[in-house]
């Protein structure tokens, strides 16, 4: 297997890594400091929330300058600002800030930070041949689970030195980011035009809608545990089993889809989805929710890694940032909607979005096959 021995691709894994880990830490951390600093723990939400939209806002224009200027030249830039904008707000609440001065200071960070995925994720095209770039992003999709989980434990380490010690190592880890951007490219065909090209909206759809179906089921699983576990009678303390099943699903899954030869058509892991999704909805004790939850794990790194390089393949080279930006957008607004669907519908019918989300996707992929559905093989 080639990806192991290219080292290029392990260096481009650590900085993207570091790049998402203030994401995963900073709701804990948020939490911890406001909560240390001014007594409530909900100005910590909030400011969170500030972050998110913050982070969503910016994310296109971010994509689209680093386009301009170059990915990796932009990430070196762009990261010490949001170490920056990171410090300041550690130093700031330190001081005893007002709760609207803390608000305001999480947005510049969030701003610049929304585009830098979608950077990083450009520079993954030019430090894998096109042969392996299946198979890198299904490991880069099982590393990232352990990313998700080791941020907040991270913050619950780091807190026992003071409530602002997480926000400053999330500064710290966004300057290390930028010491890894990828330098080493893999050699292509030159682009023939230097003219601004436009991104096929139309065929880059069905992607987008398979990436929003990962958000909005994901989120409604991860969101809803605790009403999840509740409905079966089980003391709260149980939603931990339900998350370890989840994650060494999606783990499984991305490795399977890295070990086997051939990708696999997305409209069965859509389908998947819709299983799954319908399964856990409707209930059948702890067999029923576990058996749901595997199956939609299983099923979601192998559609975020098909997904993934088909956008590759449909967005012109030099708008790449700015496309990648806005499909992890339009993943996180799935997230979004589904997380606000826990908080307003029953909660059988919130795993309904997803399966409906998933089957309008499906009906995408069928009207367009042959534009959709051919990758590449992952044999390297």
């Amino acid at each position: 297997m080639t990806l192991l021995r290219n080292s290029g691709y392990w260096r481009w894994s650590a900085g993207v890594q570091l790049n998402r880990l203030p994401a995963t830490m900073a709701p804990l951390a948020f939490t911890v400091l406001t909560t240390a600093t001014t007594g409530s723990y909900r100005l910590g939400g909030v400011m969170m929330a500030v972050f998110v939209a913050a982070e969503m806002v910016g994310a296109v224009p971010t994509g689209r300058l680093l386009d301009r200027v170059g990915p990796a030249r932009g990430l070196v830039v762009l990261l010490p600002l949001v170490a920056a904008g990171l410090f300041l707000l550690a130093a700031v609440a330190s001081a005893g800030a007002p709760d609207w001065v803390m608000l305001a200071l999480a947005i510049p960070p969030g701003l610049v930070a929304g585009g830098l995925n979608g950077g990083f994720r450009t520079l993954l095209a030019g430090t894998v041949t096109e042969e392996e770039l299946p198979r890198a992003v299904s490991v880069d999709a099982m590393i990232l689970e352990g990313v998700i989980v080791g941020g907040p434990l991270l913050v619950a380490l780091l807190a026992t030195s003071g409530p602002a010690v997480p926000v400053l190592a999330m500064a710290v880890v966004a300057l290390l980011a930028a010491l890894l951007v990828p330098r080493r490219t893999v050699r292509r065909d030159p682009q023939r035009t230097v003219e601004r090209q436009s991104i096929p909206v139309a065929a880059c759809v069905p992607w987008l809608a398979g990436l929003f179906t990962v958000g909005l089921l994901l989120s409604t699983i991860e969101v809803g545990l605790l009403p999840l576990v509740q409905r079966l009678g089980a003391p709260d303390s149980a939603t931990a089993i339900v998350i370890v099943v989840l994650c060494a699903a999606s783990i499984t899954g991305s490795a399977l889809y890295a070990a086997r030869g051939k990708v696999g058509d997305p409209r069965l892991f859509l389908a998947g989805f819709v299983l799954g999704g319908i399964v856990v909805s409707v209930g059948f004790g702890w067999a029923g929710l576990l058996g749901g939850v595997a199956l939609i794990g299983l099923c979601t790194g192998p559609l975020m890694a098909v997904s993934s390089v088909n956008l590759q393949k449909l967005l012109p080279e030099r708008r790449r940032s700015e496309g990648f930006s806005l499909a992890f957008t339009v993943q996180a607004s799935g997230f979004g909607l589904g997380s606000l669907a826990i908080g307003v519908l029953p909660v059988w019918l919130c795993p309904l979005l997803g399966v409906l989300a998933a089957l309008v996707s499906c009906a995408m992929l069928v009207a367009r096959p042959r534009r959709a559905i051919g990758t590449p093989s992952v044999t390297s």
